[in-house]
């Protein structure tokens, strides 16, 4: 009886290097990590410090990496080394991949163990503190045992707690690059000084050269890299204080003029130890501010509710999209 041969199997295409290469990567976190830390540290033993580990092993990480892909990271200039081209995108690179890293394990965390023991909140000093205390106190009823850090920041301070993922929520009037914000409010300001000031017995409407001839008084920028020449009005004469409490005690005891939200002075221009301006032109100034995640992917269930509870407190609050007086 003759014996039935089964067919041969057509041979398998042979594999694609690149992409077994994209779904198998030969290079660890850990390898990237020592890369970032060398870069941003100035140096191996520096970056040794800052992982906790023997300066060997970061300069076998680095050098590791380097042969596997046929890379130079690092040439020297002088006696100092710098990141080459190639060095240079891949600390990019790596960079972003830590972050992905570290935000994915943040999100996991959050997902396991339900609602966030602590949430941090970077507000810009122009949002009204009496209507985010309202907000922390109705968030309070749902998660007590949340705790809440806020942080009361100033123009480029609340960008770099956003950037740096310093915080879940934050309340800005800038949106920075690469992030989405959803607008809140906006937030008008007047020209206010002492009932008293020279400025308020030229018995006319004001310009801007009469300004100019008188303190200003400006908030400093909380951001670390905060630029000293930002005001509003050149003038000779500035005091830049740290908080808007210091700068609106200035104005009430006549030591210079500013531009305040309402919200802010509003008992002051009640009691009458500040007055508007009568500026001809300039005179009111408006400010967006907006809701924003620092990482919208990795927010828990608390700052979603908290976010949720924030728009609902601004819309009954707010005349339009103004932020609206304090209620008596």
């Amino acid at each position: 009886m003759a014996t039935k041969t089964r067919p041969k199997a057509p041979p398998s295409p042979p594999e694609d290097p690149a992409a077994a290469a994209s779904l198998n990567p030969h290079i660890t976190l850990e390898q990237w990590r020592c890369l970032a830390a060398v870069v941003e540290a100035g140096g191996y033993a520096q970056a040794a410090d800052v992982l906790h580990k023997s300066q060997s092993s970061v300069t076998y990480a680095v050098q590791k990496l380097q042969s596997l892909l046929k890379v130079s990271v690092f040439e020297i200039q002088g006696r100092k080394a710098v990141l080459t081209p190639t060095g240079q995108m891949l600390y990019r690179r790596a960079r972003q991949l830590l972050e992905d890293a570290s935000g994915a394990e943040r999100a996991a965390r959050k997902v396991s163990a339900g609602w966030e023991t602590e949430l941090t909140i970077a507000m810009e000093v122009l949002f009204p503190v009496w209507l985010m205390l309202s907000c922390l106190q109705r968030f309070g009823g749902e998660s007590p045992l949340t705790r809440i850090e806020l942080l009361e920041t100033v123009i480029d301070g609340t960008l770099e707690a956003i950037q740096n993922k310093a915080c879940d929520i934050a309340i800005s009037p800038r949106i920075p690059q690469g992030f989405d914000g959803e607008l809140l409010a906006t937030v008008r300001f007047i020209p206010v000084a002492h009932p008293n000031h020279p400025l308020h017995g030229m018995g006319r409407d004001l310009t801007m050269r009469d300004l100019r001839k008188h303190r200003h008084i400006v908030v400093r920028d909380s951001g670390s890299r905060r630029d000293k020449t930002v005001a509003s009005v050149e003038v000779e004469q500035r005091w830049t204080v740290s908080t808007m409490a210091t700068a609106i005690g200035a104005v009430c005891r006549g030591h210079g003029f500013a531009w305040c939200a309402e919200d802010k002075i509003r008992d002051e221009l009640a009691a009458g130890v500040v007055k508007p301006l009568p500026l001809r032109d300039g005179g009111v100034r408006t400010t967006p501010l907006y809701l924003i995640f620092s990482d919208r992917d990795a927010a828990g269930p608390g700052a979603l509710r908290l976010a949720a509870i924030i728009r609902e407190e601004v819309k009954q609050q707010c005349i339009g999209a103004h932020v609206p007086q304090s209620p008596a």
